[in-house]
C-alpha cells in the first residue's frame, strides 16, 4: 500500500520533547515501513524518519524563531504533499483542517483525517464540508464532537507509543510527577496542594506555551520552591523516561476533555500508576484501580496518593503492552485504510460504516 502522512509542521517527527501529535504519526510511520508499506511522510526537514521525507521547511516552525508569519508554510506544506496525491493509495492527514479544506483539490485519494483535537466552532464550517473520511481517537472525543453535516466516520483508533522504548522499573523513589503541557487546562498548582498536603516531593516538567505564560508566571511560579516543589522545565525524550520510571505515581488534576493523554500512556509503561481526575479519556486509558486511581477532586487524589502501594507497576505495563502498543495502532490504522480503498474503488455506492465502539469499524 501507498500512504502519505501528512504531519504538523509545528514539531519535528518525532518531536525532541513535546509534541503528542507528531509523537503517534512517528509511531505510525515507522511501524508502516517496518511492515512493507511504501510511506511517505510530510513533515519538517529536521524530521527523522525510514520513510521517504517529503518538506517544505528545514525546521519546526516551533524553532523558526526568525520567522515573522508561519502560516504561509503552513499553507505550503499542505498544498505540495496534496499535489503528490495521485501517485498514494490513501492520505492519512494529522495536520487538521487546512488539509481538509484542500481535499476538495483531490477527489480521486481517499483522506482519512484523524481528529487529534476538539472541533472549535470556527473549524466546524470546514468539517461540515469535508469530503473525506476521519477517526476520533477516543470515543470520548466522539461524544463531544458537534454534529456534523458531511465526512464519514470510520471508528475509534487509540493512540500508541513503543513501549519497548520506555524502561520498566520498580524501583521508585518518593517524589509525584506532573510531566504535561503547562496550562490552566492541566491544572499543575493542585497537584502542588496535592504535594504539600501528602508531605511528598513534586517535580513538574513541562513545556510553558505563550497563552499560558500569564497562568505559569501568576499561579504556578510562586509555588516553585525548587525543594518540595521543582520545575525541570520541557523534559526531552530520555529525562521524561528517566522521571516517569522513577516517580511514585504521576498525577493529571485536569479540567478539560482532553482527547487522548499520552502522558498516561507512557508513565504506565515505565511501571508508574496514574491518578487523574475524570475527564475526557482517562476512564478509556486507565483501569481504575489497577493501573491507578480516577478522582474528581484533591481529596479525593490526596487519598488515591495514599493507597498507590496498592498497584503493581507490572499491571501497569501490561495494561499498555496489552492496548497501547504501536503493533495494535497500526492494525487498526491499516484495517482503516483497507476499508476505505475497498468502498472508493469497488463499491462507492456503499454507505459508510459507522461505529461508536474502540478499534476501526
Amino acid at each position: 500500500m501507498k500512504i502519505l502522512q501528512i504531519a504538523p509542521l509545528w514539531e519535528t517527527v518525532p518531536p525532541p520533547a513535546y509534541g503528542g501529535t507528531e509523537a503517534v504519526v512517528s509511531v505510525l510511520t515507522e511501524e508502516l515501513v517496518r511492515r512493507g508499506h511504501e510511506v511517505t511522510l510530510c513533515a519538517s526537514g529536521d524530521s527523522h524518519t525510514q520513510a521517504e521525507l517529503l518538506s517544505v521547511y528545514p525546521h519546526s516552525l516551533r524553532t523558526a524563531r526568525d520567522l515573522q508569519d508561519p502560516w504561509p508554510y503552513v499553507w505550503l506544506h499542505s498544498v505540495l504533499a496534496l499535489k503528490e496525491a495521485s501517485e498514494f493509495d490513501i492520505i492519512h492527514n494529522h495536520a487538521g483542517e487546512l488539509t481538509m479544506a484542500m481535499a476538495h483539490l483531490v477527489p480521486d485519494v481517499p483522506m482519512l483525517t484523524t481528529m487529534h483535537c476538539l472541533i472549535t466552532p470556527d473549524t466546524k464550517f470546514i468539517w461540515d464540508r469535508y469530503p473525506g473520511y476521519y477517526n476520533t481517537i477516543s470515543m470520548s472525543q466522539r461524544r463531544n464532537m458537534p454534529p456534523l453535516a458531511s465526512g464519514h466516520f470510520v471508528g475509534v483508533v487509540y493512540n500508541a507509543i513503543d513501549v519497548a522504548s520506555f524502561p520498566y522499573d520498580e524501583g521508585k523513589e518518593d517524589y509525584l510527577l506532573f510531566l504535561s503541557r503547562i496550562s490552566v487546562d492541566k491544572m499543575p498548582h493542585l497537584a502542588v496542594q496535592v504535594a504539600h498536603r501528602t508531605g511528598r516531593r513534586l517535580i513538574i516538567a513541562g513545556k510553558v506555551d505563550r497563552v499560558d505564560e500569564h497562568y505559569f508566571h501568576s499561579v504556578l511560579a510562586p509555588l516553585i520552591d525548587g525543594k518540595q516543589v521543582q520545575f525541570l522545565g520541557e523534559a526531552d525524550a530520555r529525562l521524561k523516561r528517566e522521571l516517569y520510571a522513577k516517580a511514585y505515581c504521576l498525577v493529571l488534576p485536569l479540567r478539560w476533555e482532553e482527547p487522548f493523554g499520552l502522558v498516561m500512556i507512557e508513565a504506565m509503561a515505565c511501571g508508574t500508576p496514574v491518578i487523574a481526575f475524570e475527564h475526557g479519556s482517562v476512564p478509556e486509558v486507565m483501569v481504575d484501580g489497577e493501573t491507578g486511581y480516577i478522582v474528581h477532586d484533591v481529596d479525593e487524589m490526596i487519598d488515591a496518593v495514599h493507597k498507590v502501594d496498592h498497584i503493581h507497576p507490572r499491571r501497569c505495563r501490561q495494561h499498555v503492552e496489552d492496548n497501547f502498543d504501536a503493533p495494535l495502532m497500526a492494525d487498526r490504522y491499516i484495517q482503516a485504510y483497507q476499508r476505505i480503498i475497498v468502498r472508493e474503488r469497488a463499491y462507492p455506492e456503499l454507505l459508510p460504516v459507522v461505529s461508536d465502539s474502540a478499534g476501526v469499524a
